[in-house]
């Protein structure tokens, strides 16, 4: 958490309440949370105006521009934990407030929140973005069929670990890799090179349709993902087997399982996605081949 749902939500609402304003002055309160010198940031920043708001997987990235000199970038990870709000200058800070940026002309400023930090934010020129975005894989919502078959085709590790791997396809974490297998009829253990065509197919339409359907729902909440305005996603009513160990298939009724796949957990129905034959080799936290199974809770 947070997924690409969930930054696309954040990116949305940066759209709707501060675009085309300018930061007027950029405190740090904890330099942790600054990729580079803090003071060079906040230096970066100050007086420029928001341009535009892009995203790619989980990455957010904000143009800022300042009249006579090239763009720089605002780019905001938010990690686990990390939270991007616009709040009234006045109020209150939570415990965690890392990075106030006040807005000129109005009474808001931005805050990034992170109780683990995590997450952080640097800003960059325009060839330094270029070459942070090169190391992630094409955006897992707008991939298109080729490039998601290309990216699948000859992988050898479990088809969960495959879809969370960031440098393959941006913006899939646990939940909605999970989700996304299930709506796929795919166990997460399948090695993701020896799935059939017409299953990695099914995967791709599933990945698209449970990330529209979640940005629909402005992402999941458990605890801490909160969107601009600080208010909660709702998708997590919709969720069919993440965190529902133990509890009843909502297509068959088996009880949903869970294994740990890479020191990572894994949700799936036994019934409708059964194992195949031939799982991937993987190796448990310890060491130990195979796949170790989480106790049950």
């Amino acid at each position: 958490m947070p997924e690409l749902p969930e930054v696309e939500t954040v990116a949305r609402g940066l759209r709707e309440h501060a675009l085309g304003k300018c930061f007027e002055s950029v405190e740090v309160r904890h330099p942790a949370v600054i990729v580079g010198p803090p003071d060079a940031f906040a230096q970066s920043l100050g007086g420029r105006r928001i341009e535009a708001v892009e995203r790619k997987g989980k990455v957010l990235f904000v143009e800022l521009a300042r009249d006579g000199e090239p763009p720089r970038y605002l780019v905001v990870r938010l990690g686990m934990t990390g939270q991007l709000t616009i709040q009234r200058r006045e109020a209150a800070l939570e415990p965690h407030t890392h990075v106030r940026i006040a807005l000129v002309g109005g009474e808001k400023e931005l805050r990034f929140r992170d109780v683990r930090r995590f997450g952080n934010l640097r800003c960059l020129a325009r060839e330094e973005l270029d070459k942070f975005l090169a190391k992630l894989g094409p955006d897992a919502e707008r991939a298109t069929v080729d490039e998601f078959l290309a990216a699948m085709r000859g992988r050898r590790g479990a088809l969960k670990s495959w879809l969370m791997n960031q440098q393959a396809l941006a913006g899939l974490g646990n939940i909605y890799a999970d989700e996304a297998l299930f709506d796929a009829r795919l166990h997460p253990l399948a090695e993701a090179g020896r799935v059939s065509h017409a299953k990695a197919l099914a995967l791709y339409r599933a990945v698209r349709k449970i990330l529209a359907r979640a940005v629909e729902r402005q992402g999941t909440s458990f605890r801490d993902y909160l969107d601009i305005e600080g208010r909660p996603g709702r998708f997590r009513i919709r969720l069919k087997v993440y965190q529902r160990t133990g509890e009843p298939c909502r297509r068959c009724g088996s009880a949903i399982r869970r294994v740990v796949i890479t020191g990572r957990s894994s949700h799936f129905c036994p019934r409708c996605q059964p194992r195949p034959r031939r799982t991937a080799k993987m190796r448990g936290p310890r060491g130990i081949a195979g796949v170790r199974r989480a106790p049950s809770r």
